[in-house]
């Protein structure tokens, strides 16, 4: 039986080959050992035991040397990781580039990194040093527990920016990456960050805690699921310059904003669908504004494409041409897309009362006049929609929401999937029909 030896996935068959040249030199050492150990043995018991620790010593060493060596010859090589991780990364028309890379047991430094991505005209951008942690080498490349990078402190155009802690978990590279392949995408387990800021004139103006997104993949890969927080972020509104613009946020009570954003879904690759079953972004004293949709047609091929597109973009030495051609190429690729439906949401926490109190003023009414001065002028607003089931829908839909705000929602659901093509026909013919077509519905207080 043979025994698989960790770190040797690279070349097993060069383990396998000193192992076989070995084997027979320390057969014979110990052969050797034991002749004369006999012969001293017959001549003087009282070398007898001297012996025995002298041939215990001799193949002691004999291992020790072997175990040394074998252990150097399957070190893992930075160079080879870097190399692996950029063949990875030039699928999507970018580059990754390091200063010297080394290596300490199962962990590989990366330092002087600079990344260059598609669209950045080939400027590549300084992330610092980068630590790969219990890098494992496979036969089909290289496993990497976590990927730390460093701080980042970056000041532009006046606004510092930080970031903190920045990780991702059970990261693995192919060996040989084919576009149109999910190992031609960068899999990670777990993505994190800490705290994160950006200030203006010395003034704190963004800060979020942390981000923390997750994939999880079926044991044969052929269903992803996702999701995502932002926690603790902190928005300061009282450095925005205009003065209008700062007598509204003051009404509405809207100086610091803190909330979070969530995100879950899934990606099937047989058939291309993404569901986004949550974008949300919910804020205190303000309401939770939720997003979602459904996709059919985003497979493997669709990825593949897209690469390609991106990768020639980057090689087009006349960039504006490249960015027309990928922007071209992105359009030609959206007719293959299938459309499921999508909604929006919004559950109000106290900004419509505000915002109708804050208007009302500017008009000499108070907040519950103001609502129903908008309802009776919605059918005169809404007239040129030409649209009256539409129509109808809304102004019910506005006018219970107004009267008493707690949600409005709107759904475009069609009874069939959709191709895009024929949506973007019907909605450059009949507007109306395609209102219809996709089932749009708008609702309050469900």
């Amino acid at each position: 039986m043979m025994t698989a030896v960790k770190g040797a996935g690279r070349n097993p068959r060069l383990f396998v080959g000193m192992a076989v040249k070995v084997r027979p030199a320390l057969n014979n050492l110990g052969r050797r050992a034991v002749r004369q150990s006999d012969i001293i043995h017959h001549t003087s018991r009282e070398k007898d035991t001297n012996m025995k620790v002298t041939r215990s010593v001799g193949v002691l060493l004999a291992s020790t040397a072997f175990l040394s060596f074998a252990g150097s010859a399957f070190a893992l090589d930075g160079d080879d990781v870097l190399a692996k991780i950029n063949a990875l990364y030039a699928l999507q028309g970018g580059k990754v580039e390091a200063a010297s890379t080394s290596v300490d047991g199962s962990n590989v430094t990366l330092s002087g990194v600079t990344v260059t991505m598609a669209g950045m005209e080939n400027k590549p951008f300084p992330i610092g040093d980068v630590t790969l942690e219990n890098v494992e080498e496979g036969d089909d490349g290289y496993s990497i527990e976590k990927v730390s990078f460093a701080d980042i402190s970056k000041t532009q155009d006046g606004v510092t920016f930080t970031a903190k802690d920045i990780a991702l978990g059970g990261v693995y590279i192919a060996n040989d990456p084919k576009p149109g392949t999910v190992e031609s995408m960068m899999i990670y387990d777990n993505l994190s960050t800490g705290p994160m800021t950006a200030t203006k004139d010395g003034k704190q103006v963004f800060a979020l805690d942390g981000i923390d997104a997750n994939l999880n993949a079926a044991e044969d890969q052929s269903k992803f699921d996702f999701d995502a927080t932002v926690s603790g972020v902190n928005i300061d509104l009282t450095t925005v310059p205009d003065p209008k613009a700062q007598a509204a946020i003051e009404a509405l009570g809207l100086q610091t904003l803190n909330g979070e954003v969530t995100m879950k879904g899934s990606w099937t690759l047989a058939d291309g669908k993404f569901d986004l079953t949550e974008y949300a972004f919910d804020f205190a004293d303000v309401g939770r504004l939720d997003v979602n949709f459904s996709l059919s047609g985003y497979t493997l091929d669709f990825v593949k494409a897209m690469q390609e597109a991106s990768k020639a973009a980057q090689a087009n030495p006349d960039k504006a041409a490249g960015a027309q051609a990928m922007t071209m190429s992105m359009m030609g690729l959206a007719q293959q897309l299938i459309y499921n439906g999508a909604s929006i949401r919004f559950d109000d926490a106290g900004i419509t009362a505000k915002a109708l109190d804050f208007a009302g003023k500017q008009q000499g009414v108070d907040g519950k006049q103001m609502a129903q001065s908008l309802k009776g002028m919605m059918p005169m607003m809404l007239g040129a929609l030409n649209m009256p089931d539409l129509q109808k829908q809304i102004e019910s839909a506005v006018g219970a929401y107004l009267d008493d705000p707690k949600s409005l929602t709107i759904s475009a659901n069609p009874e069939q999937p959709l191709p895009a093509p024929q949506i973007m026909g019907a909605a450059m013919g009949d507007p109306a029909n395609l209102v219809k077509t996709l089932n749009v519905q708008v609702t309050a207080n469900d």
